[in-house]
């Protein structure tokens, strides 16, 4: 019998995905990895698929499949291609947990159908329980399946609730560093650029997730998926940056207390404590050292400045298919800004517009945010002219 845990790794090109395989690298006699994803990135997959081994290896992107097939030919590797296959990968019955670490919304379907085929998930794509919260945590009950948090904010919030009553927590306070932009005005938000957008001061990310930081989108997803990973109301969840990234986040209780988790923002500790849940496991990771920091500080985040912020929680507010439309239209958004189509401040403004164009849905099933999102992206293209 073998006593490894089985992991299926969607999206392994990006930065989750690549750091998740240095985890399992370095815990190699209790981590395999089964099955490997991404986008388009064959260059990294191959050489991925070359180190670990996996049964399955899927791309997204159908046009790439020749190319995999080919040089994976001489290894009995499995070689897929396609959205549907991802997500029939990640409900095959060898794999023990799924780790989504998919961009946006295609992390979607292949959650979904995991959570079916009853596997644990680690979940790094927001966007999931951003767009189909409550769809989610239905499936999630129906089929008693664990769901690791492996954001470093909400991996925070559930190591300080572990052993709490959850009728005893007053409020969830979620950090942000603040971005790249933290210190600028609105005059000068509206002159940066995209190459000042991706240089974010302490984490290394994917592009997409970078520019979310720098709108602090990315907060506002976090806070969406706070709402539904801990079945909080709005009202119980703040944001507060925190430019040194050291305290992860904290929890306050209704006799005041307030509990933290603080480490170096280094994003292999929350996805190996996933993996490895309810252990921890020991690493030599560096250690934080309070006396290096010497103060650690904190501000009230400015929903003026940083207006897609204020679109998140008001999403959240609306419930509904509206967090889908918000999500929809940032992904367009934060592309041609990327593309340099539009400007910094322009991705808040067009999100706003589609919001306030989209058809409302109050109670979404499945079919209806398939639609929504089409529908939103189709919305928030026409704005730019893309």
């Amino acid at each position: 019998m073998n006593s490894k845990k089985t992991l299926a790794i969607l999206g392994s090109t990006g930065s989750i995905g690549t750091q998740a395989l240095e985890v399992v690298a370095e815990n190699a006699e209790l981590f395999e990895v089964y099955a490997i994803t991404a986008n388009r990135n064959t260059d990294l997959l191959i050489d991925q698929a070359r180190r670990f081994q996996p049964e399955v290896v899927a791309v997204a992107d159908e046009t790439k499949y020749a190319e995999l097939k080919s040089a994976l030919a001489h290894l009995p590797i499995k070689v897929f291609a396609g959205s549907d296959a991802i997500a029939q990968i990640a409900a095959m019955e060898p794999i023990d947990m799924v780790l989504t670490a998919m961009v946006g919304y295609s992390g979607l379907k292949p959650t979904i159908e995991a959570i079916k085929a009853k596997k644990a998930i680690a979940l790094a794509n927001k966007e999931t329980l951003v767009v189909a919260g409550e769809l989610i945590n239905r499936l999630i009950a129906e089929n008693e399946v664990p769901v690791l948090p492996v954001d470093s904010e909400h991996s925070a919030v559930f190591q300080c609730l572990a052993g709490e009553n959850m009728q005893e927590v007053e409020k969830v306070i979620l950090t942000a560093s603040g971005g790249p932009f933290r210190t600028k005005t609105i005059e000068e938000l509206g002159k940066v650029n995209k190459a000042q957008a991706l240089r974010h001061p302490n984490w290394n990310m994917g592009a997409k997730i970078t520019i979310d930081s720098a709108t602090m989108m990315n907060k506002g997803f976090e806070v969406i998926e706070a709402k539904w990973l801990f079945g909080l109301a709005p009202e119980q969840i703040d944001v507060i940056v925190h430019p040194e990234s050291i305290i992860h986040s904290m929890v306050q209780f209704a006799d005041s207390s307030i509990k933290a988790q603080l480490g170096l923002p280094d994003m292999k500790l929350p996805i190996q404590y996933a993996f490895s849940y309810p252990r921890r496991l020991a690493n030599n990771y560096p250690r934080l050292s309070f006396e290096q920091f010497g103060k650690l500080s904190f501000e009230k985040a400015d929903t003026e400045k940083f207006r897609c912020l204020a679109l998140a929680y008001e999403a959240m507010h609306t419930g509904g298919n509206m967090p889908c439309i918000l999500n929809a239209a940032n992904e367009i958004a934060v592309a041609a800004f990327l593309q340099e189509k539009i400007s910094f401040m322009k991705i808040a403004e067009l999100i706003e517009q589609t919001m306030q164009k989209a058809s409302f849905v109050k109670n979404p099933d499945y079919d209806d945010f398939v639609a929504s999102n089409n529908e939103a992206r189709i919305i928030a293209a026409g704005l730019i002219g893309m």
